[in-house]
């Protein structure tokens, strides 16, 4: 990795020669601007308005307009040469703990190398103190042209030093959250807890841009002359009108994604299906029950009407239905 800037740690009266290294890269894809009518490149030539004439990289330097246009030449010895420590030193001004720093302060991230052999000790003696402290340092440095707050930490065996805004380069949050009273139910936040708890962690390794792999899936199809891929239109949720149900929802897709058994989904499913599930055996049962009631009211009757019928039934109604019990019915309809 190619150093951006040299300098030294200071780190009290231990000074720490080191090297900055760009700590991450970016791999999105860049786009040329080019004519739409024929394709030629469009470029952008640098004119000096005096001379009217373009000219090279090697003509230009810096320049600061005044409030009444004026242009105040700026050159790079002048600026090495501002009367402050950090123009060419990392200096340490406090080590705290980590969580005090907010990450809305975090900007570019660099890698400090070790300058040299000399180096190696001291350098080894402040990764070895911010571990064991379990804090990170603050520092002031100057980088292009302006002085800026840094955060070093322990990555590895390595010490990485964190850009941080200054307190005052961070909006408020003002206006930003609900204005009106929202109040969450107790449920609610079960079903949300229950969510993250499905969705659990996830390894930063497996993630990857795949917005930059379909560029590139279209850029070789376009290059080999075929017909670019389609992509799906992403599924687009409609409102939500019941915020349970759609938690519930999301909980049960996230547990089907995951390959859960449907017996934790009975926790999510609950609310639901104990309606159905309920309301259908209360039917069936309610039949039986009332059929039940209905055979027990009138079986204590018909029981004990059945006992002795059947008795004479079975003695009587044998012999009298030979007798004249079809004659008995008929003389008492004829009165009737």
């Amino acid at each position: 990795m190619r150093s951006i800037w040299n300098g030294a740690i200071s780190f009290g009266l231990v000074s720490i020669p080191i090297k900055l290294v760009n700590a991450t890269e970016n791999h999105s894809i860049s786009f040329r601007q080019i004519h739409t009518e024929d394709g030629g490149r469009i470029r952008y030539r640098k004119f000096c308005e005096l001379e009217d004439r373009e000219v090279t990289g090697q003509e230009i330097s810096k320049g600061y307009e005044d409030a009444d246009g004026t242009i105040i030449p700026i050159t790079d010895e002048d600026l090495a040469g501002l009367p402050i420590p950090t123009a060419r030193t990392i200096e340490i001004v406090a080590f705290v703990p980590e969580d005090r720093i907010d990450p809305l302060q975090m900007d570019a991230a660099y890698y400090l190398a070790a300058g040299g052999a000399p180096a190696a000790k001291p350098y080894t003696l402040l990764r070895e103190a911010l571990k064991r402290s379990n804090k990170v340092a603050i520092a002031k440095f100057a980088l292009r042209g302006k002085e800026r707050l840094g955060m070093l930490r322990v990555v590895g065996d390595a010490i990485a030093m964190h850009g941080l805004l200054w307190p005052d380069e961070v909006r408020a949050p003002e206006g930003v959250a609900p204005d009106n009273s929202v109040t969450v139910r107790d449920k609610e936040l079960d079903l949300a807890d229950a969510l993250m708890d499905t969705l659990g962690e996830v390894d930063l390794e497996d993630l990857h841009d795949e917005y930059r792999e379909a560029v590139e899936e279209v850029i070789a199809a376009k290059a080999s002359g075929e017909a670019p891929p389609e992509t799906p239109a992403p599924e687009r949720g409609g409102k939500v009108l019941d915020l349970m149900a759609a938690l519930e929802n999301s909980v049960r897709a996230a547990r089907e994604s995951r390959g859960e058994e449907p017996e934790e989904e009975a926790e999510v499913k609950r609310l639901p299906q104990r309606k159905t599930s309920r309301s259908s055996p209360k039917e069936t049962g309610g039949k039986k029950s009332t059929s039940t009631t209905k055979k027990t009211a009138s079986g204590a009757r018909k029981s004990t009407a059945k006992s002795s019928q059947s008795e004479k039934k079975t003695t009587a109604k044998k012999t009298p239905a030979k007798k004249t019990p079809a004659k008995k019915p008929a003389t008492r309809k004829r009165p009737a």
